[in-house]
């Protein structure tokens, strides 16, 4: 892990409580973080997508200035 901080407390401030089975915890938690990353990565793109987009209409409305 790079940040050396686990998901759960990175989203929620707290340590996530676990029962007496941690291996299948740990594991449903690392797929739970790989699923967000996925998520947050495609609503990044989304977004940058739409910023693209409402830029180049703004551009193409624009007229130059005559002194």
């Amino acid at each position: 892990m790079a940040t050396r901080v686990l998901p759960f407390i990175a989203n929620y401030g707290k340590e996530l409580r676990m029962g007496m089975d941690i291996k299948g915890k740990v594991e449903k938690v690392t797929e739970f973080a790989e699923r967000m990353r996925k998520v947050q990565e495609k609503a990044g793109t989304a977004l940058k997508k739409a910023q693209e987009e409402m830029k180049r209409q703004a551009d193409r409305e624009q007229r130059e200035v005559k002194e």
